[in-house]
C-alpha cells in the first residue's frame, strides 16, 4: 500500500512567478517518491509488534504465533509476537493505547478484553475508544467437564444433581474474572444451581485438581482439558458453542439444554485509536485470508479452536459491543469483583 501526497503550486511559488515553464503543473496532482517521506512508503515497511496480553504458550500466543507467521510471509516484513502477560491483559493493553497509531504496534484482542471493560472500574485507558477492531479470527470453545466420581452424564443430570446438593459441588477456574470462571456463572444463572467457585493461577493447577477430585466440575478452554478428555480423566457434559464441535462429535452443546447458553473465548486484532483507515483495511484484509488458509485453519483447529468466517472491523466492533453487554449483565449478578 502506498500513501500519497497532494502537491499544488501556491501564488508564491515557481509556476505564479515564472509564468509558464516546465513547472506549470498548478492542477495536477501527483504522488511523491515513496522515499521522500516516511509516509509514503509501502506499509510495512518495517518489522510489526504484536502485543499479547496472556502468558508465553497459552493459546493467545500460540494463535499469535500461527498469524503472525501468515502475515509475515503475506506482506513481506517479519510481524513480531511479544508477551506482555499480568493483569488478566491490561497491562498489554495500556502498553498499547500509548504506541503510535501507524500500525506496527498491534494488540491481540480476546474475550478476556470484553470481560474487563465490566469488571475493572478504573483503568487508566478505556478500551472501546482507545483500541480500534481488526478483525476477529477464531472462536475458543470451552467444554463443561466433571470428574468421574460426579454421578451425572447429561446436563441435565447434572442439574438436578447439583440442585439436590446445593453448594456441596466446587466449581474450579483459572482465575477470578476470566473467561472460563464467566461461563461457569452463566451457567449457574441460567440452569439456577448453587455451584462454589475455586478459583486457581491458570488452567493447568485447576485441571490437575480436577482430575485428582477435589474439585467436581469445571468450564475449561478446550485445548487444555481435551487430552484428558479423550483419556477418560474427565467427563464432557457439553459445550459451550452454539455448534457442535467436529473434535468433540459426541458431546452436545449446552445450549441445547439452556436454551441461548454460550460462552466460548476469541481471538482477534486491534491497533491503537488514530490508526489510518488505509491500514486497518490492509490488516483486516489479511487476517481475513489467514482464516480461509488451509493450513492456517489446520493448526488453529490442532490448537482445539475454530477459525471464523471473514469479517468486517465494524462487524468485529459490534461483535465486541455485544459480549461486553452480555459480560456486564453476569458479572453484575454473580458480583464479581477483580482481586
Amino acid at each position: 500500500m502506498l500513501q500519497c501526497a497532494q502537491l499544488r503550486p501556491t501564488a508564491g511559488s515557481l509556476t505564479a512567478r515564472e509564468g509558464g515553464s516546465i513547472w506549470d503543473f498548478a492542477a495536477v496532482d501527483f504522488c511523491i517518491w515513496p522515499r521522500a517521506l516516511p509516509c509514503c512508503r509501502p506499509y510495512p515497511s518495517r518489522p510489526v509488534k504484536i502485543i499479547v496480553g496472556q502468558a508465553a504458550g497459552s493459546a493467545s500466543d500460540l494463535v499469535a504465533r500461527v498469524i503472525a507467521q501468515f502475515l509475515s510471509e503475506k506482506l513481506g516484513q517479519q510481524f513480531l509476537v511479544e508477551v506482555r502477560p499480568g493483569a488478566a491483559g491490561n497491562i498489554a493493553t495500556e502498553a498499547v493505547t500509548h504506541m503510535p497509531p501507524d500500525g506496527y504496534t498491534l494488540l491481540l484482542v480476546n474475550s478476556q478484553n470484553a470481560i474487563n471493560v465490566a469488571l475493572y472500574e478504573k483503568l487508566s485507558f478505556d478500551f472501546v475508544r482507545d483500541i480500534t477492531p481488526v478483525g476477529r479470527v477464531e472462536s475458543v470453545p470451552l467444554v463443561m467437564e466433571v470428574h468421574q466420581s460426579v454421578p451425572a452424564k447429561t446436563i441435565p443430570e447434572f442439574i438436578a444433581y447439583a440442585k439436590a446438593n446445593p453448594g456441596k459441588l466446587n466449581m474450579a477456574s483459572a482465575g477470578i474474572g476470566g473467561p472460563q470462571h464467566i461461563a461457569g456463572e452463566l451457567f449457574k444463572f441460567m440452569a439456577g444451581v448453587d455451584l462454589t467457585h475455586i478459583p486457581y493461577k491458570g488452567s493447568t493447577p485447576a485441571v490437575t485438581d480436577l482430575i485428582a477430585g477435589q474439585v467436581q466440575v469445571m468450564f475449561d478452554v478446550t485445548p487444555t482439558s481435551l487430552p484428558h478428555i479423550k483419556a477418560g480423566k474427565l467427563r464432557a457434559l457439553g459445550v459451550t458453542t452454539t455448534e457442535p464441535l467436529g473434535f468433540l462429535p459426541d458431546v452436545p452443546t449446552i445450549d441445547s439444554f439452556l436454551k441461548g447458553y454460550e460462552a466460548a473465548g476469541w481471538i482477534g486484532f486491534g491497533v491503537p485509536r488514530g490508526t489510518p483507515p488505509e491500514i486497518i483495511v490492509t490488516l483486516n484484509r489479511q487476517t481475513n485470508a489467514a482464516v480461509l488458509d488451509p493450513n492456517v485453519k489446520q493448526r488453529i483447529a490442532d490448537l482445539g479452536a475454530v477459525a471464523v468466517p471473514p469479517n468486517s472491523p465494524d462487524e468485529f466492533a459490534k461483535f465486541i459491543a455485544q459480549n461486553i453487554d452480555k459480560w456486564t449483565k453476569v458479572i453484575k449478578f454473580a458480583g464479581i469483583k477483580p482481586q
